[in-house]
């Protein structure tokens, strides 16, 4: 989840402009799959796939080694993995190769940015490919596919999945008096472990200012996002940040920092995994994607626990969203380049890649059946902590809120969440009025956005 935050608030123009070219220029493609003169496969030449990614480190080491698999099992189609930067760069590269044949025929794109990848009428929505192949989608795990199915559809296959945790350090909590087996559940359970984890005038904690947390926390208290059934049952129209569910997060939240048992970090959550890891703090929230590398990071020093996202006091039910990103086939390339695409994305998402993936990164498998794979039950008893992030995703309502929030400018919608609690933190703002503005501003966003895309 690291590869989802935003460097600029100029992205929202980037991708609404992006959004008017390839709605322009990509219909005649779509229109004309099987238009198959551009193939550029001479016969018995094998179908040249270039995949575009924004993982590196153990990420792409992954990636490569599953394109290597593939390329060796199946002489007729031949993938390239290219690296493209951070999902924003990646998103750039293929704006400016709109119009060429310099484009890629899979891109992997952050969770955030689904609603415009349809928008922007550039893809084949992978669910041409599984009604015409009848591929099983039971097989997949159903709280990951939930969240990528729009209007009905599958529009692209999930890849990287993950959601956060809470992560504690149980040698602190034996010496605080906490118990090292029941970890917080609740936001009054959090500060109360915080309270008693802090000493000497540091704070025992530490939350990352990252929107993302603040969207997980809304779904964990069953709250939408957005109206319109989290712009599930139609584009949202409207932001809900300022709703009960946001307010009471971030008073929960501010009154900590009045306490001085929490401390803010800033909005980079490898600040807080490092603090984390360092025993500088005794709690935090972090992707379970982080979870193999916070684990090796402590070595020795302390035992890791792990815990469910902590929820406000007084809610009954809720969960998780998943984060991460999902493949797309682009529709600007000949069929049978999309149909060898389609073909390396059910490899993708087979019970043995996605074990093997999921050791090797730390994302959930999106394929049931990998968890009966010898590798990845390996790592089970090597990282027990990891069973925590799938019971938690088990135990998700099925809801729109746990669903996931729906809107084209959410990339710039979490900087501008991430603003707000800034200013809150800060005591520039109550948590009310902050939201109250931030919601007004994203909802003007959201106007503009859905003005731009109207048909």
């Amino acid at each position: 989840m690291r590869f989802v935050r935003l460097k600029s608030a100029l992205t929202l123009l980037i991708l609404t402009a992006m959004v008017v070219a390839a709605g322009c220029s990509n219909n005649t493609a779509a229109e004309k799959p099987g238009n198959d003169s551009n193939a550029g496969a001479a016969a018995g030449s094998p179908v040249k796939l270039t995949w575009w990614h924004s993982m590196s480190g153990n990420g792409e080491k992954a990636i490569k080694q599953i394109a290597a698999d593939f390329n060796a099992s199946h002489k007729d189609i031949q993938v390239e993995p290219v690296y493209q930067g951070k999902y924003d760069d990646s998103l750039n590269k293929l704006k400016a190769s709109l119009g060429s044949n310099s484009g890629p025929d899979i891109i992997q794109v952050y969770e955030i940015g689904s609603k415009f990848m349809i928008d922007s009428k550039m893809i084949t929505p992978v669910q041409q490919f599984i009604d015409a192949d009848k591929f099983d989608l039971s097989q997949l795990e159903p709280n990951i596919t939930r969240y990528y199915t729009i209007d009905g559809k599958l529009n692209a296959m999930p890849f990287n999945t993950s959601n956060p945790i809470l992560y504690y350090n149980k040698d602190a909590f034996k010496a605080a008096g906490l118990d090292p087996a029941n970890p917080p559940k609740t936001y009054d359970e959090f500060e109360k472990a915080a309270k008693a984890l802090s000493k000497d005038g540091k704070p025992g904690a530490s939350i990352a200012i990252y929107g993302w947390f603040m969207e997980q926390l809304f779904a964990n208290q069953n709250a939408d996002y957005v109206n319109n059934g989290n712009g599930r049952n139609q584009a949202a129209t409207e932001s809900l940040l300022n709703s009960d569910a946001g307010v009471k997060t971030l008073t929960w939240w501010k009154k900590m920092m009045d306490e001085k048992v929490v401390s803010n970090l800033g909005r980079n959550s490898d600040d807080t995994a490092k603090a984390f890891s360092a025993g500088q703090i005794a709690m935090t929230l972090d992707t379970t994607a982080s979870l193999r590398n916070i684990v090796e990071q402590v070595g020795d020093k302390f035992e890791v626990g792990t815990g469910f996202l902590p929820r406000a006091t007084d809610a009954k039910e809720g969960g998780v969203v998943v984060g991460g990103a999902s493949l797309y086939i682009m529709n600007n390339k000949p069929e049978a380049q999309q149909k060898a695409a389609w073909e390396f994305i059910k490899f993708v998402a087979s019970p043995a890649v996605q074990a093997q993936w999921s050791v090797n990164t730390g994302y959930f498998p999106i394929t049931k059946a990998a968890y009966h794979e010898q590798v990845l039950k390996d790592n089970m008893v090597k990282y027990p902590q990891f069973q925590t992030a799938v019971d938690q995703l088990h135990a998700s309502v099925q809801s729109t809120a746990t669903q996931g929030a729906v809107m084209g400018v959410f990339p710039e919608a979490r900087q501008i969440v991430e603003g707000a609690i800034e200013a809150v933190l800060s005591g520039q703002q109550q948590p009310k009025q902050a939201l109250d503005q931030a919601a007004q501003e994203i909802t003007g966003k959201i106007a503009q956005y859905n003005q731009t895309v109207k048909k």
